[in-house]
């Protein structure tokens, strides 16, 4: 399928997440580009709109103040996310359902906000910022893995669903980040650690090639097929020694902490949860 092509510099470009970390990293790379950049989040700051993901009449006002202001917006980029980590058994549910609702159904209500508009218009492009933890699930991670292979298979249906209509969707899977989601977590051993600029150039990248995925780095593309060809226990074995749990064995909590309160804002109140 070939799309109309999206010149960096014309575009207006949505960025949920913006306020810190790869969201951030890239508005300042759309922005260098010379692109018109609105960034949405909920921490308020100066030039941020504010934006919740997981409320779709928030994320219809967010969507209304671009087009107001500019006339439509050509890319959305749903960045949004949150990553909590440690044992399965001892997840708060309450956490577990932030998790899916801010990164996967977040992502269903950015697609549903912006794709009328541009399939009115016959040209688009949507990029959901996904993982490599929706294709390779890691102890420690579980809610989270489940949260970022929804988000893959949300970009590849909805992507083939709407080919013809000149929009298309695109899915980047960055490794681990440098970033508050990874803090208290050593980094390294079982993902290679990319930086958020490196993402940044990646999401930017997508308006050229509009490529249905994209790895950071590119090189992890081919784990689909290495997994599909490994014996379970060899790989088991191969992940073993570069430590692949360290997201539930080598969790820092003091490191953590100032990102585990800031999630934990996000959390429905005592009262919502039944609870006191």
């Amino acid at each position: 399928m070939r799309y109309p092509a999206i010149e960096v510099r014309d575009a207006v470009v949505a960025i949920t997440g913006g306020a810190r970390g790869i969201g951030r990293a890239t508005a300042a790379e759309f922005t260098a580009r010379g692109a018109t950049v609105c960034v949405g989040d909920l921490d308020t700051a100066p030039g941020v709109l504010p934006l919740d993901v997981t409320n779709r009449e928030s994320f219809d006002a967010f969507t209304a103040a671009v087009t107001e202001r500019f006339g439509r917006i050509d890319v959305l980029v749903n960045n949004a996310g949150v990553m909590p980590l440690g044992d399965f058994l001892e997840e708060p549910d309450d956490v577990g359902r932030t998790t899916l609702n801010v990164n996967v159904q977040g992502l269903v209500h950015g697609l549903r906000s912006v794709l009328p508009g541009m399939i009115a218009r016959g040209r688009g492009h949507v990029v959901n910022v996904a993982s490599m933890a929706g294709k390779i699930p890691l102890p420690g991670m579980a809610v989270y893995n489940a949260s970022k292979f929804a988000a893959v298979g949300l970009t590849a249906a909805v992507r083939r669903e709407y080919a013809a209509t000149g929009v298309s969707v695109s899915a980047v899977l960055p490794s681990a980040v440098r970033t508050e989601l990874a803090s208290g977590v050593r980094l390294g051993g079982a993902l290679p650690t990319v930086d958020p600029e490196d993402v940044a150039r990646a999401i930017a990248g997508t308006l050229r090639t509009r490529r249905a995925e994209t790895a950071v780095p590119r090189w992890l593309a081919g784990w689909d097929l290495l997994a599909a060809v490994t014996p379970e226990p060899l790989m088991a074995w191969a992940r073993g020694l570069i430590g692949d749990d360290r997201a539930l064995t080598e969790l820092d909590p003091e490191a953590r902490a100032a990102y585990v309160n800031r999630v934990a804002t996000q959390l429905p109140a005592p009262a919502a949860r039944g609870g006191s």
